[in-house]
Formats: C-alpha cells, sequence, structure tokens
C-alpha cells in the first residue's frame, strides 16, 4: 500500500512538474525538466512490476536512439499506455 502510494505521489509530481514548466514557456520540451535520483528510482521500482511490458517499452528507445531524460519520460509514457 505504502509503495503505490509513494508511486502515485512521485508521478502526481513529475506531472506537475511538467506542467508547470510548459506553463511558463510555450516550447518547453519534457527533456528540459531535470530527473532527480529519487524520481528515477520511484519510477523504476513502479516499473519493476510490469517486467514484460517494460522490457517492450527499452526496446522501443533503443529502436529509437533515445539517450539521457528523453529516454526516461519515452519509458514513463509507454509504460502508462494500456
Amino acid at each position: 500500500m505504502f509503495r503505490t502510494a509513494s508511486c502515485l505521489v512521485a508521478a502526481l509530481l513529475l506531472a506537475g512538474s511538467l506542467h508547470t514548466a510548459s506553463a511558463q514557456t510555450t516550447e518547453a520540451k519534457p527533456s528540459k525538466v531535470k530527473l532527480t535520483m529519487q524520481k528515477l528510482k520511484d519510477m523504476k521500482a513502479k516499473w519493476k512490476a510490469n517486467k514484460p511490458k517494460l522490457k517492450a517499452c527499452r526496446a522501443e528507445v533503443k529502436s529509437k536512439g533515445l539517450t539521457g531524460d528523453d529516454r526516461w519520460f519515452y519509458i514513463e509514457e509507454c509504460m502508462g499506455k494500456s
């Protein structure tokens, strides 16, 4: 229960920071927002629950050649799809 709640809080914080960044500039990209290590750890913990989907998302990232924060934002978006 605590793990689920902490993942939800992390996702909300990330979404809030993205919304704030995009509200400030019209051309803000998610890659311009730096991820903290704690946010990355929280996202990874959530994703480990669905390893087959994570593996597929990582394969897509590799095929697209994404690096840095772009990679993590793409995986987050991919894992959110149903």
